[in-house]
């Protein structure tokens, strides 16, 4: 073997002495089994199933009628004090959903995945932030979100979680069976 660190004989004689028998370990090769998967044309339909579902309740024509400055909306059947620990930071946002610079088909796609998500991981505040920009989404949005049944109640997000240019969500994961 070449002396490639330019040890001496003596070092080389004393290392080997001070690590006494030692002996060369043969290397353990696992190989996993291949995951079987589904066919990748049933997890498209799938996935397609589940973002149609959700993109059901995002009608462009709605207008529910939504508290301005600071922009805001609760479920009719909602406890009114859930909107109240929404805006004074109870909840603390586990997901956020970042919308700059998308069209409103894609936001619109986005949203849906989104609470798709939230509803899927037992998710209770998610914070979506759009910007300020020319506000078409700022508009939009809340239009979108006071259709789904599963959202208790949304809020203009505090100024650490972006302010005027996000907003909070609250989901109601109750109607979940597992």
């Amino acid at each position: 073997m070449p002396n490639k660190f330019n040890l001496s004989k003596d070092d080389i004689d004393l290392f080997k002495n001070s690590i006494g028998k030692a002996k060369k370990i043969a290397q353990d090769t696992v190989v996993h089994k291949p995951i079987k998967r589904s066919s990748p044309k049933a997890q498209l339909n799938k996935l397609e199933h589940e973002q149609s579902n959700t993109e059901f309740y995002f009608s462009d024509d709605y207008h529910p009628i939504l508290q301005e400055d600071p922009l805001r909306y609760s479920r009719e059947d909602a406890d009114p004090y859930e909107i109240k620990k929404l805006r004074q930071g109870f909840y603390e946002p586990e997901l956020f959903l970042d919308l700059h610079g998308l069209t409103q088909l894609e936001a619109k796609k986005e949203i849906a995945a989104l609470i798709a998500a939230c509803l899927n991981e037992n998710i209770q505040c998610a914070c979506i932030m759009y910007g300020h920009g020319k506000n078409i989404l700022k508009r939009q949005i809340p239009m979108w979100l006071a259709q789904h049944p599963d959202i208790i109640c949304f809020h203009q997000a505090p100024k650490e979680f972006g302010g005027s240019a996000a907003l909070l969500v609250l989901f109601d994961n109750k109607n979940l069976t597992f």
